[in-house]
């Protein structure tokens, strides 16, 4: 069975998944071969008790236009939860979640299936039917590896733009995820037959 990438986006009205909601999330199923699959994106609803931590609003309030895409036409998180899972396991592969970095993500995707699918993101082998058959990828440490690149210039403002295909970071889930999908594609189409990355020029 192949393999694809789940690279993954969220957005959030604060640090903590649970104490605070996730405005929204995006995905783009990436092959081994880099080729992109299909897209998922959605809007969810608050959940109920959370709250808005202040530091973040205030994110949000200078950057208008991406809070506005990450709040408008909200669905409950357990309709979108059970339509995210559907879509992944539609490809028929062995998804890998992955996102930039995995560390920040993860917990919220997490959380998510935990709270409303009873699952979470990733599950021991012995599950027969888990979601996503390996441990996630986090793309920064594969930029890291592959670049020789220190983790702190690892990050979207010292990437040269055609490794994100040319796609804004604007902080709308759904743009910065292609970004990301189209640097994992970047670096997956650099690989030798036998292991490492063809050399780079920036």
């Amino acid at each position: 069975m192949p393999h694809i990438y789940i690279v993954t986006d969220c957005e959030f009205d604060g640090p903590i998944p649970g104490t605070h909601s996730m405005l929204s999330f995006a995905s783009v199923a990436v092959s081994e071969t880099g080729q992109m699959l299909g897209e998922f994106e959605a809007v969810l609803q608050p959940l109920e008790g959370a709250g808005r931590d202040p530091v973040t609003t205030a994110f949000w309030q200078a950057h208008p236009q991406a809070f506005a895409a990450a709040t408008e036409n909200p669905e409950p998180a357990a309709e979108v939860m059970a339509r995210f899972t559907a879509w992944v396991k539609a490809f028929r592969a062995e998804p890998i979640f992955a996102a930039h970095p995995v560390t920040l993500d993860a917990p919220w995707l997490d959380h998510y299936l935990k709270r409303f699918t009873g699952r979470p993101l990733f599950e021991g082998p012995w599950i027969a039917d888990r979601l996503f058959r390996h441990p996630p990828l986090c793309i920064m440490s594969l930029v890291a590896g592959a670049t020789g690149r220190s983790p702190w210039e690892c990050d979207i403002a010292h990437y040269p733009r055609e490794w994100l295909g040319n796609v804004p970071h604007t902080h709308r889930a759904i743009d910065d995820a292609r970004g990301y999908a189209n640097l994992l594609h970047f670096f997956l189409t650099r690989r030798e037959p036998g292991g490492g990355y063809r050399p780079l020029l920036s």
